[in-house]
């Protein structure tokens, strides 16, 4: 017979033919499989994406809708009673009421400024756009501006002994140290000062904002970055809630590919966030 031809009635070729379109039958109803359920599996990991984007979205309407309210009905309060009886009222009365009025002013200000960080974020990719910023700048900045907000604010800040470079937005990281440390000096019932440091490892960075305060209670520790963290600890004046500044804090972080956590220390709370050293698009 001619060269490499196939003849079906040659001992042991049906055998084999029979085989071979086995086997390809096989393969091929294999990778039909294969690629259903990789649909199958995208399609569930959208859902559950959309469930969570959901669910920060609820969280965040919930926080705001307290942490706003309270400032605002103090404000008209306070400026109600000024107003209806700014005869009788002495020149330190004044000054008293003046004074509330401005925190919660301030404070509203800074939830403003928390809900425009959130804005930052892009909802189609729930990404950030990063550069390479040094990690002791950030704190510093961090720092700065919170004492610009609260002057008599103590902040102890150690900063690492290596010069480093981190992929993030410097914005929103600082935004988030700063919702830390205050949420630390407004709840931590002490008059220590709040502790920020740095530590970096091999792969990824930490930062730690530590208080020497009374510590969050064991119940709320899991569900503290979920928008509901008014604790038994909240201080009378509940505009001062927790909610809003840590889910935000959860949400940039997670943005940047990191991961945070609140625990307790004996002595009071330690809340710390991890980055990355690198990108995913360096280490493609």
């Amino acid at each position: 017979p001619p060269s490499r031809s196939i003849n079906f009635i040659l001992e042991g070729y049906p055998v084999t033919f029979i085989c071979m379109l086995v086997v390809s039958v096989l393969t091929s109803a294999s990778a039909s499989h294969m690629k259903r359920q990789s649909r199958i599996l995208a399609d569930r990991e959208k859902k559950l994406a959309e469930a969570e984007k959901e669910k920060m979205r609820a969280n965040l309407l919930r926080a705001v809708s307290h942490d706003l309210r309270t400032p605002l009905t103090g404000i008209i309060g306070a400026s109600s009673s000024y107003l209806e009886n700014e005869a009788r009222l002495d020149a330190d009365e004044k000054r008293t009421m003046v004074r509330h009025i401005r925190e919660d002013a301030n404070w509203l200000l800074n939830m403003v400024e928390n809900l425009l960080t959130v804005t930052r974020i892009r909802d189609d990719s729930a990404s950030v756009n990063k550069s390479l910023e040094p990690v002791e700048e950030v704190m510093a900045e961090a720092v700065y501006r919170l004492k610009k907000r609260i002057p008599d604010a103590q902040i102890k800040v150690l900063l690492p002994e290596e010069f480093v470079m981190i992929p993030m937005d410097a914005t929103l990281i600082e935004q988030v140290l700063i919702n830390l440390m205050e949420n630390a000096i407004f709840h931590a019932g002490s008059t220590e000062p709040v502790e920020c440091r740095a530590e970096i490892g091999r792969d990824e960075v930490t930062f730690l904002v530590t208080d020497q305060g009374v510590g969050i209670p064991e119940e709320k520790l899991t569900t503290i970055f979920d928008g509901t963290g008014q604790t038994e600890n909240s201080s009378s004046d509940g505009h001062k809630g927790m909610g809003i500044g840590l889910s935000i804090c959860k949400t940039i972080i997670t943005a940047h590919g990191g991961s945070i956590r609140a625990c307790n220390h004996g002595h009071g709370a330690q809340f710390s966030f991890t980055l990355p050293r690198s990108s995913e698009d360096e280490e493609q």
